[in-house]
């Protein structure tokens, strides 16, 4: 319909104007704030400034996504727009339509998004403040995997490479064998240990039984499915994962009996948290004054420019309590969703 192409026109350039406003509002103060520890090199500069920009969108996207729609509603009102549009018996509900599938496209490709190395901005940006390069190596790493402990004296996860690694194998009780590598290397989905050292400890009975036995060997295959980024972010607990990460940590510390209650409150941040913004469009549209002869234009819409920060710092609130297992995932994150989602689609079916 020609009156969808035109509300979603003008909702998108609203939308990219404060997208961009607040993005570079968000860097300017990064880079005030922190203008003291940002890298000497012109390239690690421009890089910084790229990742701080990714960074960003998390934080200003969901805003952005809402204010567009509350900037090109009232808009309309302004220019009458709206109330024509009511005359000519185009409904709430098929006006709302394409400010809600917009939305929810826009937010569909940010999820998207954070399935890719574009989750790691933060962290990318953070290493070069803190060491002025890209990746940050992990030290004197001890692991569990299955019936083994794993010892990583130097671990580089984006090179996927480790250095003096030890893993002790036991049967749950006792070691049984010991193997020592100057370096593995992450390929195929399993750590190739090179130049391996293994001690062999049998089971002594008597005195005749043999007892330690060594052996050398070029290669050897250990720790299956154990990618280098995952052990990075059990030991730093402090970045977040990508989402396709996040699903395979989640199912292998899972196994191995780790606590994932933090990989999990951010596995449902990215994936379920920037909902809220489609579905608050259409909680707000619903409420909307149709013309502004009657109403103080500048006080509705400054009060739903509120409602939409408070929304989002609650939501924002409760997933750092998620995240630090003050309450589940499913409680903090999930469940105010789905309500918003149910109570946005009851409003949007009620006549």
């Amino acid at each position: 319909m020609l009156f969808e192409r035109y509300i979603i026109k003008n909702y998108l350039k609203n939308f990219f104007v404060i997208f961009l406003g607040l993005d570079f509002f968000y860097i300017g103060v990064d880079l005030l704030s922190n203008y003291n520890n940002i890298p000497e090199s012109a390239n690690l500069q421009i890089l910084y400034v790229i990742f701080q920009a990714m960074n960003a969108v998390n934080y200003v996207l969901p805003l952005s996504v809402v204010f567009g729609m509350i900037v090109t509603h009232f808009g309309m009102i302004k220019s009458n727009e709206l109330i024509s549009l009511y005359a000519s018996s185009i409904s709430k509900q098929r006006l709302i339509k394409p400010f809600f599938l917009t939305a929810l496209a826009i937010t569909l490709v940010y999820i998207g998004l954070n399935a890719t190395e574009f989750a790691y901005a933060n962290e990318y940006g953070i290493n070069l403040k803190k060491y002025n390069r890209i990746s940050n190596s992990s030290e004197d790493l001890f692991l569990k995997h299955d019936n083994s402990y794993v010892y990583f004296k130097k671990l580089d996860p984006y090179k996927k490479i480790a250095y003096d690694v030890t893993i002790f194998e036991t049967d749950g009780i006792q070691v049984k064998r010991i193997m020592r590598a100057p370096r593995a290397v992450f390929k195929d989905n399993v750590w190739v240990l090179e130049s391996v050292d293994v001690t062999h400890k049998n089971d002594v009975k008597t005195l005749h039984d043999a007892g330690l036995r060594l052996e050398s060997l070029e290669t050897f295959l250990a720790i299956a499915n154990f990618k280098p980024k995952i052990m990075d972010n059990v030991y730093q607990s402090e970045h977040a994962l990508s989402i396709t990460d996040g699903i395979e940590a989640l199912r292998f510390l899972d196994a191995q009996g780790v606590n994932t209650l933090k990989i999990k409150a951010n596995l449902f941040y990215q994936l379920f948290f920037p909902l809220f913004a489609p579905f608050l469009i259409v909680l707000l549209y619903h409420k909307a004054p149709v013309m502004g002869r009657y109403f103080n234009m500048p006080l509705i819409a400054s009060s739903f420019a509120f409602i939409t920060l408070i929304a989002w710092s609650g939501l924002f609130v409760l997933s750092k309590l998620s995240a630090n297992g003050v309450i589940f995932a499913e409680i903090g994150i999930l469940l105010p969703i789905i309500l918003m989602g149910c109570v946005a689609l009851y409003v949007y079916t009620k006549r």
